[in-house]
This record gives C-alpha cells, structure tokens and sequence, in this order.
C-alpha cells in the first residue's frame, strides 16, 4: 500500500476513534483521561493534515512501523523514547510474548496414530509465523502452519487473530478448503487493507488419509524412503480477495511417512555468498528420510541449515513442523489424488 493509502486509512481510523471518545465523554462527563485521548487523536489529525505523521519529533526520522500500526498516536521514534517509555515499550514486549508462546502446540505431539514436532523461532522478541497441532478426537489431529506478512510486533498480533479464528472454525469440522474459505472472509472483514497471510492447514485420520489446502504458503514436502514430493496446490494468501475458492487435496500415506510443513524463513535463507537454501536442498536433504522420528528430521534440517548458513545472520523467522505416520495404514506409500 502506499504511504497517502497507508496514511487514509489511518486518518479514517482515527477519526472513529475521535467519534467514541466524544460520545463516552458525553455519557461520563469531561474526565481527563479521556480529553487527553482526543488531544491526541486530534494532533494526530494534524500530523496527517501537516504531512508530518509518521516522523519522529525530535530527530525527524521515520517511526517504525509495526509501532505506528500498533500504536497510530505515538509521536517519537525508539532511539528517542524516555526512560519510563522504553520500559513500558519492554513490558509489553515481554507480555506479548509470553501470550504467543502459550499458543503455541506442545513441541512433541502425538495422537491418533501421528507423531509430530516443530520448530519455532523468532526472528525479534515475537513472531509473525503461526504453528498449530490439535487432537480433534482419538481418530483425527489438525494442524496448521502460516506465516504472517511484516515482522515484530504487528505480524505477531495477526498471528493471534489466526489463531483464534482457526480455533473457533475448527469445531465446524470443515474441510480444509473451506475452513480457509471462511477465515479468509473473516480476515478480510477485520484487518487493516495490506495486510495478509499465508497458511496450509491439513486434517489426518488414523487410516492415514490426509486432507490437505494451501492459501499461498510454501509447498508442504511429502517425506518418504527414497523420494519425495511437493504438494502443488496453492492458491492466494488470506486477506487479499474475499471471495477466494481453496482446493483440499487428499493424500494416503503409510507407516513412517509424513510431511515437512516450513515457513520461507528456511527457504530464503542466504549464505555469505547471498544464495538461497531453497526448495532443491531441501529436498535433496530428505531423499532417504526412513526410521527417522519427526525431532530428528528437524534436528537434521536445522544443522543443513546452520552448515549452509555458516553464521550469516537470519533475517525473517522460521519456522518447520514435521508430521510421521507412526501406525500401520491402508496404502504402502504415499499417493496424491
């Protein structure tokens, strides 16, 4: 979005803010508190009017802007917060993430015949990548993995907002298709324009059937002795287009087969020489997967990654979650219909 359509929407936001704070001062009478708040709604306003909102008051500089999205009041940028600022900007820091890591799955999941593990890491102090493992029943596990768009803060927030609704839905018993169907109408009726995110969602059951639907995230990899493949489908990322149709594709998979879900956080990894870890290597790296538990597929993604890496610094978050078919199925292998 550009900066006039970023600073538009912000005005209209703004604007409704001033509109409930004028009627809750006319129920509550003239309170302080709340006539500081439409002070600063107000200079706001005139910030944007003046074509200086978004510019630090002291330095001049342009404020950072998960913390404007966050916050569209703040007037300073983080070099010149005071003291009581930075820490009250650290606490909700530490709260937020706090809050993000009791959404998060126990790391070693098992149920229903699948046994499953994740990494999760943060790039800053919070994460806009999204991991999800549920035991629906004793028949059935869902899991989700997606990726936020931006850093820090405000992708950290949307992550929240998947997560409650793909939690709500989950109780509908949806296919995947549609489950992203509905919380893609949901994500574009509630988010700010621009913003978006990509996920893939999957339901497996104990006969080793798999459904799978993919709205613009990176192709999951189907793991298997001596081969393996990537699921196709993908369609675009919610929050774009209200109205978008997901296709749920249906895979049957064996005893020790499985699937390795990733955010592009591992793809668009660079080396020193400004490579990508891409998708080749990845798939070269689990080309004779067998035996191998789900801890110690990732253990051996990690350690090719930090191998390929060789110290360069990251620069998105990552994240990777491994799914193992750990009981006896219909199907020998795996087989995308």
């Amino acid at each position: 979005m550009s900066t006039l359509g970023i600073e538009t929407e912000v005005q209209r936001q703004l604007l409704d803010r001033r509109g409930r704070l004028e009627n809750a001062i006319q129920q509550n009478g003239n309170e302080v508190q709340l006539r500081g708040l439409l002070e600063q709604v107000d200079a706001a306003l005139d910030r944007i009017n003046q074509g200086t909102y978004g510019i630090c008051e002291t330095c001049h500089d342009t404020i950072e802007q998960d913390r404007l999205e966050r916050n569209p009041l703040i007037r300073y940028c983080l070099d010149h917060l005071t003291a009581p600022e930075r820490q009250a900007l650290q606490d909700d820091l530490d709260l937020a993430l706090r809050i993000q890591q009791n959404l998060l799955p126990n790391r070693e999941f098992r149920a229903a015949g699948w046994e499953a593990y994740y990494h999760y890491e943060p790039l800053g102090p919070v994460s806009g990548d999204y991991c999800d493992l549920v035991a629906e029943d004793d028949k059935s596990i869902f899991f989700l993995l997606g990726d936020a768009a931006g850093k820090g803060v405000a992708a950290s927030l949307l992550m929240s907002q998947l997560h409650a609704i793909f939690r709500t839905l989950m109780a509908l018993r949806l296919t995947p298709g549609q489950l992203l169907e509905r919380a893609n109408r949901l994500f574009c009726e509630f988010m700010l324009p621009g913003h978006y995110a990509t996920v893939i969602c999957g339901r497996a059951d104990d006969s080793g059937k798999i459904e799978i639907a993919n709205a613009g995230h990176c192709l999951p990899l189907v793991l298997r002795n001596g081969q393996n493949i990537t699921i196709q489908n993908s369609t675009f990322p919610l929050g774009l287009f209200c109205e978008s149709e997901y296709a749920t594709t249906t895979l049957q998979l064996g005893k020790d087969e499985g699937l390795l879900l990733y955010s592009d956080g591992l793809l668009e990894a660079n080396n020193s020489s400004g490579d990508e870890y891409g998708e080749e290597r990845l798939q070269r790296l689990f080309m004779n997967c067998n035996g191998r538990t789900p801890k110690e597929l990732i253990e051996n993604c990690l350690e090719d990654l930090r191998k390929f890496q060789l110290g360069q610094a990251r620069k998105d978050d990552l994240t990777v979650l491994s799914i193992l078919r750990t009981a006896a199925a219909g199907a020998a292998s795996a087989r995308v219909a």
